[in-house]
């Protein structure tokens, strides 16, 4: 990861917005189980929803900083089970990463997988940020334990998804973590998006691309309804979008690959 640059592009601008801290945060909207929905819009528009919100929007603050440098390693099967079982709308499927925040020095081993009715489920333990690019043997049986509880693998398929897990593709971006109190829910901003494909022996980049001018924004609820974020988007003509910074990224990466989720995207917003 020492060789990754993040892309440059303008911030976003939260200054018109209270805060809220880390622990206030957790507190009311950890949202470990929930219901995502992801937007891929222009910076203008990301820009525009901050600014609808205001009012009814809490930006998450630490020591003065509201904008956090974030940088995610994924894990895959030398076959790429992960991104097959996506690809192909899986309802068993499973993600797995370390992701680090990068001015905190914290990182953390994550997994998720799906819970009823489509919710997202995230699993994650304390990791090194040192070991952000390998699983040790710990890390793995974490992972195990993980699939097998989530029931997205059986016991006796999980030890051997997990031994052959390799690293895959990272990212860095840029992220504005917005809080709604009065509905529980979270929206997160992701600017300055960049995908490195990694080689699964080494871990150093073997190719690269970036999100350019785009934000991607995630609402995160509790709930299935839609949330006031949902709703603002909706009505300047923004609808969800199957985006994931690991699949398409992947995608956009190796264009051999089977990719009919993510074809509206890949030919339209991310062609250039």
């Amino acid at each position: 990861m020492t060789e990754m640059t993040m892309c440059t592009a303008t911030r976003l601008r939260t200054r018109a917005l209270p805060t809220t801290g880390l622990a206030e945060l957790q507190a009311e909207a950890s949202l470990l189980t929930r219901i995502d929905r992801k937007y891929l819009v222009p910076l203008e528009a990301a820009q525009q929803l901050v600014d609808s919100l205001a009012e009814h929007a809490r930006v998450l603050q630490i020591n003065g900083v509201r904008t956090f440098a974030y940088a995610s390693t994924y894990f895959d099967t030398p076959g790429l089970d992960s991104y097959l079982l996506a690809a192909r709308k899986r309802r068993r499927r499973f993600k797995v990463r370390t992701r680090s925040y990068l001015d905190s020095g914290l990182c953390f081993l994550e997994v998720k997988t799906r819970g009823a009715r489509g919710a997202t489920v995230k699993q994650r333990s304390p990791w090194n940020i040192d070991s952000a690019d390998r699983l040790t043997d710990q890390g793995r049986a974490f992972v195990a334990q993980a699939l097998c509880s989530s029931g997205t693998c059986p016991p006796s398929a999980a030890g051997e998804v997990v031994h052959a897990l390799t690293p895959t593709l990272a990212t860095t971006y840029q992220r504005h973590t917005l809080h709604l109190p009065a509905n529980q829910a979270r929206v997160t901003l992701d600017t300055r998006l960049s995908w490195w494909r990694l080689d699964p022996h080494t871990a150093l980049p073997l190719a690269e691309a970036s999100l350019g001018d785009l934000a991607v924004v995630e609402t995160k609820s509790p709930s299935s309804g839609p949330g006031p974020a949902d709703r603002l988007l909706w009505e300047c003509g923004h609808r969800p979008s199957t985006i994931s910074k690991y699949a398409t990224g992947l995608a956009l990466l190796e264009p051999h690959l089977p990719a009919n989720k993510w074809h509206r995207l890949l030919t339209g917003a991310l062609a250039a």
